[in-house]
C-alpha cells in the first residue's frame, strides 16, 4: 500500500488568526466541559456507600445515566441553545 504524505506551511493574517484561535477556544470549551461531566459523574460514584468523604462529596442523582460518548453528543444541540456561541 503507497501511501503519500503533502505538508503545507500556512501563513494567515491576523483576521484568520484570530478566527482560528476563537475555533480552538471553542473546541477547548466543548472537550473540557465534556471531560469534566466525565470525571465527576466517576468520582461520584467512587464512594462506598457507607465511607463519605469529610472534604467535600459530588452530588450527582444516582439515576442520572453515565456520561458516555453517545449521551454527551446527543446533548450537543442542546448546548448549542445554550451558548450561542457553539452554532
Amino acid at each position: 500500500m503507497l501511501t503519500i504524505n503533502f505538508t503545507y506551511r500556512i501563513y494567515p493574517d491576523a483576521i484568520q488568526q484570530q478566527l482560528m484561535q476563537s475555533w480552538l477556544e471553542t473546541c477547548r470549551f466543548v472537550y473540557n466541559r465534556a471531560l469534566r461531566e466525565l470525571k465527576d459523574s466517576i468520582a461520584s460514584r467512587k464512594s462506598l456507600i457507607d465511607r463519605c468523604s469529610l472534604v467535600k462529596e459530588y452530588i450527582i442523582p444516582a439515576n442520572t445515566p453515565f456520561p458516555s460518548y453517545q449521551r454527551q453528543q446527543n446533548d450537543l444541540p442542546k448546548l448549542k441553545k445554550e451558548i450561542p456561541e457553539l452554532s
